[in-house]
């Protein structure tokens, strides 16, 4: 894979950026047995909500694949992402 097709073109959505990005994540998520969702982009605050699915619903690292997997790379490769949080969970 090139880095071309690592990092989204910004002449796209956001909402177009991050369900590219989550294409070149999803394949670790499936490799444990799980997977992810995009819920909403909010492209006037940068955060996106998801749902975790499979074997992340109830693992005990989930939370930490959420912000040190799945939030670190969209943060980095989608400009204007500023935070991930699950569906129903409280923003900060």
């Amino acid at each position: 894979m090139t880095r071309e097709t690592e990092i989204p073109s910004a002449g796209d959505s956001m909402t177009d950026r991050v369900l590219q990005v989550v294409e070149v994540i999803r394949p670790a998520l499936r490799a444990d047995g799980g997977d992810m969702q995009v819920d909403h982009v909010d492209e006037t605050t940068g955060v996106v909500t998801v749902t975790l699915t499979g074997a992340c619903v109830g693992c005990p690292v989930s939370h930490m694949t959420l912000k040190e997997g799945i939030e670190r790379t969209l943060v980095d490769r989608v400009d204007g992402v500023v935070q991930v949080v699950l569906s129903g969970e409280t923003r900060t």
